[in-house]
């Protein structure tokens, strides 16, 4: 390591790992778990030069991350945020990641989290506020009237009065958010967005609802959750993304993976077509949504079987959690 003069900070030579994954898709090499986790850790505490940090996003975007990447790099994410202590009760929480939003159709995961959350179920969600091409989760809930939770103690005193929680990314993990954001400068993903679909924020066991939009990060993620997810954290659902979303698609589900005890079980089937076409909102932005929100949870309006049947299993595998 050498000192920076110019900030006191010591700074970390990545000259050494950059040389492993930067040879290009065929010819680089994966960094071991313990590597990946020292690597991430001084990105996300500034530790690393401008230089070399987009050195490292552009070569894990064209190597891609193994298994051991993943998960040492998840590693030192969730020891760089302060964790939740979700309530006492007969349900695990269940963490909704929302980073995409939607373009073409109507973004229901608010949807989902209001309806794990009438059935007594403590939800986060954390993602992005606002994004230029698409329409958030967070300005929906916004459009609903419940407004975000800035920090720790305010998400906590959400969930203990049973209502869904959003947590935007620089609230809950500020160093992170700051990785995000690269990609307004570099034009590309990087291997954060990844992260913050699989993290788990809480102290103790939950449930998460991933999803990848890529095909070959189904078979990654998925070995992850077998042979490197730390069991003691809870379990997963992993699903192809509604537009990236990780609620149920509501005219074709997808497949649904459960992720337990190092062991895969398959929850739904995939491509199911409705039966029946969904009463959906007739614009997808976040007042259109939210009134059409309103009106399922009023009972004025259906909530399509996939996303009942979504919900059935998230409140089933959270009760099963809780009770371990």
């Amino acid at each position: 390591m050498t000192d920076s003069k110019d900030t006191g900070v010591e700074m970390l030579a990545a000259a050494r790992f950059i040389k492993e994954i930067g040879r290009g898709k065929d010819g680089a090499r994966s960094l071991s778990r313990d590597d990946a986790a020292m690597l991430y850790g001084a990105m996300l505490d500034g530790r690393v030069s401008d230089l070399e940090l987009g050195a490292i996003l552009l070569s894990m975007r064209v190597k891609g991350e193994s298994v051991e990447e993943i998960a040492g790099f998840l590693d030192a994410s969730e020891v760089s945020f302060t964790p939740l202590q979700a309530p006492p009760g007969k349900y695990a929480p269940v963490v909704i990641p929302s980073y995409n939003g939607s373009r073409h159709m109507a973004n229901l995961t608010p949807l989902l989290a209001l309806l794990l959350a009438r059935e007594g179920v403590p939800v986060l969600m954390h993602g992005v506020t606002h994004d230029p091409q698409r329409v958030t989760s967070a300005e929906i809930f916004e459009a609903l009237g419940i407004h975000h939770a800035n920090d720790v103690d305010a998400a906590q005193a959400a969930l203990a009065r049973g209502e869904p929680t959003f947590m935007p990314i620089q609230s809950l993990a500020p160093k992170m958010a700051r990785l995000l954001a690269m990609r307004r400068v570099l034009g590309v993903r990087n291997s954060t967005h990844t992260l913050v679909k699989i993290m788990q924020p809480f102290v103790g066991p939950a449930l998460r609802l991933t999803s990848y939009t890529h095909p070959e990060y189904l078979e990654m993620l998925a070995k992850y959750f077998v042979t490197a997810a730390p069991q003691a954290r809870g379990d997963a659902f992993l699903m192809r993304g509604t537009e990236g979303e990780t609620v149920a698609n509501a005219r074709r589900a997808q497949q649904i993976d459960w992720f337990h005890a190092g062991e895969r079980t398959l929850l739904v089937e995939k491509q199911k077509v409705a039966e029946e076409i969904p009463d959906l909102p007739e614009g997808r932005d976040a007042q259109a949504t939210a009134q059409w929100i309103k009106a399922v949870l009023a009972g004025q309006k259906s909530v399509p079987e996939a996303i009942v049947e979504q919900v059935e299993h998230c409140v089933a595998v959270a009760a099963e959690i809780a009770a371990r």
